[in-house]
């Protein structure tokens, strides 16, 4: 797996994603490993919104519906 450091993986970011290996890449800071950025698997890039107009949501989906009394 190839390393480079944070500095020069900013100056070539666009350069190194359009050349990304599938085993990716790790970003070093100080020599410490910090990140890795891998490719994207398109395998499941069309499920992205295929479920849309399909799921029906009903109530509150931020609420448990329960009510702590925490202002009292």
């Amino acid at each position: 797996m190839q390393t480079i450091g944070a500095a020069k993986f900013k100056e070539q970011c666009l350069a190194l994603l359009d050349e990304l290996d599938p085993e990716g890449l790790v970003v070093t800071k100080h020599g410490k490993p910090v990140a890795r950025v891998v490719s994207y698997d398109r395998e499941y890039a069309g499920l992205i919104g295929a479920l849309k107009d399909e799921i029906k949501v009903c109530g509150d989906i931020f609420s448990t519906g329960v009510r702590w009394g925490a202002d009292a």
